[in-house]
């Protein structure tokens, strides 16, 4: 009897943009149930991967078998023997992201939890993967090799892999003595710097350097980089990580560390999240969403070291990335929503909110990512004053949990802040699950360092609109602004102000200029309307800055912060 998987993903056809998926075993049992994952790990929300599998078909002893569908991403078969069982299927693929997939004439990138079935009862077992794709193009995974393809060790292993396939470029790189690879889909058009595979070398390195321990992939380490015309993001993985960043950033420096920022940041998901996981994700539940509020950690703690890994690398400076983290810190003292939603509840709500937003939600929600990272510079600021530091800690749950494959919760992180600082334990908590109660304004002045607004030039109306189909429509109105004092709404047309027409963007804020009300014509619903609005001055954005006046305590304590170890 065997106990595993075969599953073959034919790619030979990419015009008809679909993946046929064969897979074979020999059940155990008469009653099979098959599962297809309804999200991918690291993207927490219902993506339904089924929305885009037909021409299902089990067969049995050679005969077809009657399959019933249990929900939208499970079917049940009653098999009559017990001899080896095919499934074949077809999954349209036409969606370039990370989380999903695309298979056309040029390449084929495909997350594989959007692509395999969970085999009830076969999900702790090995799955032997064969790929069949077009003549000329290589096929590409992070997975231990074998005689006919590739071995995942269970089903976990071969989800969490994502295949690539094409004509790549393909360079390898070195940290710390193991051996990784770069593909590299798609070039900026002059090219890239001289020095990108040693900057990727060194961000890479200093992300290990964080941690204290070499690369937990080993020599088994894929980093695949897909330049796009638009796009931004990436995803973690055991042994890879698939990143898109857009070609047209990468024409100034900021764009360039930005790169190397998202290098960093799904380098140290390796370990945060990936290896060190929250207990919620441990096992991973594929059939449903998973409440989580560890989210907080596994991305703000590592969105927050990103923006520091390149300047340990030797390739941003310290101007560079106090210019960075102000605008991190400015995108949470500017968000409404940090007074409505804790940062507990963002974690939590990830799966209805984050990946659902509208341009509207910044009233009532906050990135668990950003006001994450917020808290991460708390914490460690906090931490550096009681003589230890927010890596010590990073550092402690790894060797503690990460190293083990034990998931951790809020618990163990207020027995280890217990034994610095008895108080830091409840302090988290009232960071966690409050709002508006992190005190990034008092944590920078513990460093030396000042939070600056900077006001606004344009009149402030508390409007943000778009121009579609040739009209001036609202997307949000600021909650407590001008613009809601005036009545206006979401899908509102605005045609004139004082009289004016106004079809751009910028006339509105032209017309309101030094005025002290304004007449403000506009369609709600096919019907002419008016309002008056009164502008107001208000701040456009937060500078983190050095203060001058810092003591030679708060200049010592800058500097250990700047080397983030």
């Amino acid at each position: 009897m065997s106990d595993s998987v075969r599953i073959r993903l034919d790619l030979t056809q990419p015009a008809s943009q679909t993946v046929w998926v064969h897979m074979e075993w020999t059940p155990q049992w008469n009653r099979q149930i098959l599962q297809l994952p309804v999200w991918t790990p690291g993207s927490y929300t219902v993506r339904d991967h089924a929305q885009h599998l037909h021409s299902l078909r089990l067969s049995n002893a050679s005969t077809d078998q009657k399959v019933r569908r249990l929900s939208p991403s499970r079917w049940l078969c009653e098999l009559t023997t017990l001899e080896p069982v095919m499934l074949t299927y077809a999954i349209e693929s036409r969606d370039l992201t990370v989380r999903t997939g695309l298979l056309d004439p040029d390449f084929a990138s495909l997350s594989l939890a959007s692509v395999a079935m969970e085999i009830e009862g076969f999900r702790w077992m090995p799955h032997h993967l064969e790929v069949s794709a077009p003549s000329h193009w290589q096929v590409h995974l992070p997975l231990e090799s074998s005689v006919r393809g590739w071995l995942a060790k269970d089903f976990d292993a071969l989800i969490d892999t994502p295949l690539h396939a094409g004509p790549f470029a393909v360079k390898p790189f070195t940290v710390h003595g193991h051996r990784h690879e770069l593909l590299l889909i798609g070039a900026p058009p002059s090219g890239w710097p001289e020095s990108f595979i040693s900057d990727i070398e060194r961000v890479c390195q200093a992300t290990c350097d964080l941690m204290g321990t070499l690369p937990p992939a080993g020599d088994r380490y894929q980093l695949v980089l897909q330049l796009l015309e638009k796009g931004y993001g990436g995803l973690e993985h055991d042994h890879s990580a698939v990143l898109q960043f857009n070609w047209t950033a990468l024409a100034g420096k900021k764009g360039y560390r930005q790169l190397l920022q998202l290098v960093g940041h799904e380098y140290l998901h390796q370990w945060n999240v990936r290896r060190l996981r929250p207990v919620e994700l441990r096992p991973y539940d594929y059939s449903q969403p998973v409440i989580c509020e560890g989210l907080w950690f596994a991305e703000g703690i590592t969105s927050y070291y990103d923006l520091f890994l390149p300047l340990r690398a030797g390739c941003t400076d310290q101007s560079m990335l106090l210019e960075d983290f102000g605008e991190e810190l400015s995108s949470v003292l500017m968000s409404p929503g940090r007074s409505i939603q804790s940062l507990a509840m963002s974690a939590e709500e990830a799966w209805v909110k984050l990946y659902k937003a509208t341009p509207a939600s910044r009233d009532t929600q906050i990135s668990y990512y950003r006001l994450g990272a917020a808290v991460a510079f708390c914490l460690d600021v906090r931490l550096r004053s009681s003589g230890t530091s927010l890596p010590v800690l990073l550092r402690h749950l790894w060797s503690s949990f990460g190293e083990y494959r034990r998931g951790f919760c809020r618990d163990d992180l207020h027995q280890w802040l217990a034994s610095v600082d008895n108080g830091l334990a409840a302090e988290l908590d009232h960071w966690l699950d409050d709002t508006n109660a992190v005190p990034l304004e008092k944590s920078a002045e513990l460093i030396g360092l000042r939070l600056e607004p900077v006001p606004q030039k344009a009149p402030h109306h508390g409007l943000s609109l778009k121009v579609s189909a040739g009209d001036l429509v609202v997307q949000r109105v600021m909650k407590n602004s001008p613009g809601m004092k005036a009545d206006l709404v979401v899908g509102d047309e605005i045609l004139a102000i004082n009289g004016f027409r106004v079809r751009c963007i910028d006339s509105v804020a032209d017309l309101m200029r030094n005025c002290s009300e304004v007449q403000v014509s506009f369609v709600r619903r096919g019907l002419m309307k008016e309002t008056f609005l009164q502008p107001e001055s208000a701040i456009e954005t937060w500078r983190l800055e050095v203060d001058p006046q810092a003591s030679s305590d708060q200049l010592a304590l800058r500097e250990q912060w700047f080397k983030i170890f």
